[in-house]
């Protein structure tokens, strides 16, 4: 919160300094956001991290991946993930623009480094714009062949 109030006070002061040189005759402030205030407002606004309980993240994938899961998790994926995560998992879908964080990308090493119960966990509850997909794909083996798929996207 402290940084948010200096972010925004120095972004005031900016606004009357540009005001004072530029010779406005406006008694409102010219808003003109330096780029480091600008950063520093909007790196308090990061998500924090996601992490899926212990009991959840050490959850074993029971479905084992081949082709046939695999195909099962695409078709799913491309129905219910791709408009916002991307055809290739690179959180460039169709609808990402729209969203207050930007999609995951699964092609990281730090999403491939989760464990499957993590991921099927963070598919299942959802959070933020990520929504809770447990009532829209009501068996868990589809939510797990999924998992298998995003293990596909990986670079």
């Amino acid at each position: 919160m402290k940084t948010i109030i200096i972010a925004f006070a120095s972004l005031i002061a900016v606004g009357f300094a540009a005001s004072a040189f530029t010779g406005s005759k406006s008694t409102a402030p010219t808003f003109i956001p330096s780029r480091s205030a600008a950063l520093a407002f909007t790196s308090s606004q990061q998500p924090k991290p996601w992490i899926a309980p212990d009991k959840d993240a050490k959850t074993p994938n029971p479905v084992k991946a081949n082709a046939e899961s695999i195909s099962a998790g695409k078709a799913l994926w491309a129905t219910h993930c791709q408009s916002c995560h991307g055809k290739q998992g690179l959180g460039d879908g169709s609808k990402a623009a729209q969203l207050k964080t930007i999609p995951g990308d699964f092609s990281k090493a730090t999403t491939q480094a989760q464990s499957d119960g993590s991921l099927f966990y963070k598919i299942s509850e959802g959070r933020g714009d990520m929504p809770s997909f447990k009532k829209k794909i009501p068996e868990a083996e589809d939510i797990w062949d999924i998992v298998v798929y995003v293990r596909t996207l990986k670079k």
